[in-house]
């Protein structure tokens, strides 16, 4: 699970962890690991929200890509599992994210699709050696500055998240397991899938 102990509800005051847990187990039919960490502080878990939620009213797949891309980066299997998963579910096939993880070609990603995650990656990788024609490529393609903003703001959210997971331990949850194999392992990267 995580090196924390869990969040827990007998001194939920507000109610918060209660209904942080309970929204979990309508929409996963489980209490997620990273919800079990966040519920410690339910301001900052609303703060993420809140913040994530903003940052994706851009494409959705746009924002799939970059966010798989910048957790691929992190080495965070948690966020490219879950991302991962998400892209596999409603953007392209399982064969598509697995090329995506390995940097490989495949019909179903398009160039966009490339330069997205190459963006990401190299937010991830560290920002501050990144210079103006690393913006280039997508502005190439057509992009506005919005748009390529959008990119960046998806992989600079996805460090914060990514790196509170790893630095507490926290083990991708075990229904990511169920995944398409070759998908789950390109896209297992660092911590190894919950067991029980």
């Amino acid at each position: 699970m995580s090196w924390i102990q869990d969040a827990t509800q007998d001194i939920d005051p507000t109610g918060e962890v209660t209904a942080a847990f309970e929204n979990d187990r309508a929409s996963l039919g489980y209490v997620a690991n990273y919800t079990r960490i966040f519920a410690h502080r339910p301001a900052v878990l609303r703060a993420w929200q809140g913040l994530n939620g903003a940052i994706k009213g851009m494409d959705a797949r746009r924002y799939e890509v970059a966010t798989t891309a910048a957790a691929l980066r992190l080495r965070s299997s948690y966020c490219a599992l879950a991302h991962g998963k998400v892209l596999a579910a409603a953007h392209m096939s399982p064969d598509a994210v697995r090329a995506l993880a390995d940097d490989d070609d495949s019909p179903e990603l398009t160039e966009v699709d490339h330069a997205i995650a190459r963006l990401a990656d190299k937010v991830a990788a560290g920002a501050a050696d990144m210079t103006p024609a690393d913006l280039d490529e997508l502005r190439a393609l057509g992009w506005t500055d919005d748009e390529v903003l959008d990119v960046v703001l998806a992989a600079a959210a996805r460090c914060f998240f990514s790196t509170v997971l790893e630095a507490v331990g926290a083990a991708p949850d075990v229904a990511y397991r169920a995944l398409d194999a070759p998908m789950r392992d390109a896209l297992t990267v660092g911590r190894p899938i919950a067991t029980d």
